[in-house]
């Protein structure tokens, strides 16, 4: 007897080769530390707290802070180990054999994954083909027909960097009968936040995560917000005591600080920008508008090609060439400025070769 459901053994695992090099691009990183007199600030609480304790059951303060940080209600606020917990916890409490939940594709793997594996089967909609915008009509369409228990819609999508206005993210609330699930792990960098629907929408539910902006991501912190109801029945499915006191420590150190790393992200838009204009001047690429920290592109070459060029000039970025619709891109992080520089001196000398 193999004790292994025989849908989990078709489907693909969520896989990231390893690969080491002097510039890594290839995340949507945030390539900025948090400043040292901050690090030193929560290491100073760290080293006081007993950590044979567990953490608070019910993060209270914590989940207010959130609450305030993006003006919604403290009783409408989950945190998780990293975004993709709380993902995972949502699609365990609405799938199952007969529900639907519809994506946008392409866009993050893991929408997909974890819905067959709860049971579900997955209705996908395409970005328009020319531009790799949102086809909002379509999306709806797909909606009135298929009557999905969940639509998940990545805003600025990963990985094309494409988003919704509010009056698009409206007409997609309006019409799902299930819950709108908004990941906007990117939001920060571009792109308008769904927040002040919250209260429009009890439908819809806001996932948000310090990785990227928030320079976070090696501690793995995530957030959403949602009905109160809602979030009740969220956290049935959340692991007790999912989020460290140590990573909570900082998350808080990060909101409380938020007017410090305001600078930062502008930089980062700041370069995405220039990147985005060095790009649209190479001969034979094109380069898609983004409202992320990264930047989709595709070339004349194969992507492998492209891909292997770049790294063997030490610099990573992603192949996405197997998504949907991008047979031709690779996608960039936005880095440093030395950093981006690398990169397109890396690209240049790999398409004149």
């Amino acid at each position: 007897m193999d004790p292994i459901k025989p849908l989990v053994r078709t489907l693909p695992p969520y896989t990231l080769a390893a690969l080491e090099t002097k510039i890594k691009l290839n995340q949507n990183e945030n390539p900025y530390e948090i400043p040292v007199d901050l690090k030193e600030e929560v290491l100073r609480f760290a080293l006081e707290r007993p950590w044979g304790r567990y953490p608070d059951f019910v993060p209270d303060e914590f989940l207010a802070l959130l609450a305030a940080h993006v003006g919604w209600v403290r009783e409408g606020m989950l945190a998780g180990n990293g975004s993709n917990e709380l993902i995972q916890a949502i699609l365990a409490v609405t799938c199952g054999p007969g529900t639907r939940v519809l994506v946008v594709q392409p866009t993050f793997t893991l929408y997909k994954l974890l819905s067959r594996i709860n049971g579900a089967e997955v209705v996908e909609v395409l970005l328009r083909r020319e531009d790799l915008a949102y086809d909002i009509p379509a999306v709806c369409a797909a909606i009135d027909e298929h009557k999905p228990a969940v639509v998940i819609v990545c805003s600025p999508n990963n990985p094309t960097g494409s988003a919704l206005t509010l009056d698009e993210w409206r007409q997609v609330c309006e019409r799902a009968p299930g819950l709108v699930v908004a990941d906007q792990a990117y939001v920060e960098f571009g792109g308008d936040c769904v927040a002040p629907l919250l209260k429009e929408f009890p439908n819809l539910v806001m996932l948000r995560t310090f990785s990227k902006a928030g320079t976070l991501a090696g501690l793995r912190v995530g957030y959403c917000a949602a009905s109160p109801d809602t979030a009740e029945q969220i956290a049935k499915a959340k692991l007790p005591y999912n989020l460290n006191f140590f990573s909570m420590a900082v998350a808080a150190m990060v909101v409380r600080n938020w007017n410090r790393f305001e600078p930062v992200i502008a930089r980062i838009r700041s370069e995405r920008e220039r990147v985005y204009a060095a790009l649209g001047n190479m001969p034979g690429v094109r380069v898609y508008p983004s409202a992320a920290n990264f930047l989709l592109f595709e070339t004349a070459r194969p992507p492998a090609e492209v891909f292997r060029g770049v790294y063997d000039r030490g610099v990573l970025i992603r192949d996405v060439s197997k998504y949907p619709l991008l047979g031709k891109a690779l996608r960039v992080s936005i880095g440093t400025p030395e950093e981006n520089d690398a990169f397109l001196s890396a690209l240049r000398a790999t398409l004149s070769a």
